[in-house]
């Protein structure tokens, strides 16, 4: 596989913090990678070195799906060489198949957990309401290290709950909070990271993984379909480590403004006004986020279009000045783009 550019290791300033990944996660990932010349052959090709498996040294988010990406491919395993029996290529893909077709979150959640009682029979994953609280468990059904502090144990808990999230996230179409986080594992030297990646409230040394977030969040709609999914499946599985992470707040802060004012459509100013910062700050901290004001504008604007043509009966016109547009063929013309069809086209499929 060709290398990438190499990557200098990065010290973790509050600037540099966001959008990166600790060495821990770097190391979990490869951690069931048998050979130093194949770990060492991996990282190259991700334009990373080993010295970001330890210490301070961070790894830009786009670098780490990257290598999350070689590895998969290497070990033809899209658990990494963790689990008794291999994930093959095609798991996460059809894990998204099965909950897509879900009418709530928490339809999509049992589903989910039921198809990976079929691929993955070493972890029990369950959905269950208490009350205003939900809870989502991950549970051995069979030790997966001797010792509790395992790398590669600790990270088969840190991936699932990490993928869990994301694509409940993307079926959402919304950044879902975890309230808080029993980690069944001591606590490791990258917990600090979790604040970014999970939730503020972590704990650890529990019985079994406990993920407690608010009950009403399983009846939100799922707003993805067959539509969506190709785009989510580019980059895949990878790409899960990159989305709704809690480090991604001014992407976030801006697509909430955007959500609730498109009609008017803001300028990059107004927005930047809006949110107390500068325009450079804002450019700034999206470029560290990853993304830009006119990519978090169009993606909003897909999605408020397609949720909009699946469940109400409003006019193409309609739609078109609610989004922002100026006049209809601006949106038809959009809308073409985004999925490749008109939006009656669409509806009528739908």
């Amino acid at each position: 596989m060709p290398a990438r550019p190499a990557i200098s290791p990065v010290a973790p300033t509050e600037a540099e913090n966001r959008a990166t990944v600790a060495a821990g996660f770097v190391a979990g990932l490869v951690s069931g990678v048998h050979g130093g010349g194949t770990t060492g052959a991996l990282l190259a090709a991700a334009g990373l070195g080993r010295e970001h498996l330890e210490g301070p040294a961070r790894t830009p988010i786009a670098a780490y799906a990257a290598l999350y990406n070689d590895v998969v491919r290497e070990l033809d395993d899209e658990g990494f060489g963790l689990f008794s029996a291999p994930l093959r290529p095609g798991t996460f893909e059809f894990l998204c198949r099965a909950a897509i077709g879900a009418s709530t979150l928490g339809e999509a959640l049992e589903r989910a957990a039921r198809f990976l009682s079929l691929v993955l029979p070493d972890l029990r994953v369950s959905v269950a309401n208490q009350g205003a609280i939900a809870r989502l468990e991950i549970v051995e059904r069979r030790r997966l290290r001797a010792r509790a502090a395992d790398p590669r144990r600790v990270f088969a808990f840190e991936w699932l709950l990490r993928l869990l999230h994301g694509l409940a996230c993307w079926l959402a179409g919304r950044a879902l909070t975890l309230d808080a986080v029993a980690f069944p594992y001591p606590r490791p030297a990258h917990a600090g990271e979790y604040v970014r990646v999970y939730t503020e409230h972590s704990s650890f040394d529990a019985r079994a993984l406990v993920a407690t977030f608010d009950a009403g969040l399983l009846e939100l709609p799922v707003r993805r379909g067959e539509a969506d999914l190709s785009a989510f499946l580019d980059g895949a599985p990878g790409k899960i480590a990159m989305l709704y992470r809690r480090d991604r707040e001014m992407a976030l802060a801006v697509r909430e403004y955007l959500g609730a004012s498109l009609k008017d459509a803001p300028g990059f100013a107004e927005v930047a006004a809006a949110l107390h910062v500068s325009t450079r700050s804002l450019h700034r901290r999206l470029s560290e986020e990853d993304t830009g004001f006119r990519q978090i504008r169009e993606r909003l604007r897909q999605d408020q279009a397609l949720q909009r043509l699946e469940n109400t009966k409003q006019s193409v016109a309609e739609i078109a000045e609610a989004l922002g547009y100026s006049e209809p063929s601006a949106f038809f013309r959009a809308f073409v783009g985004w999925t490749g069809v008109s939006p009656t086209q669409y509806r009528k499929r739908t």
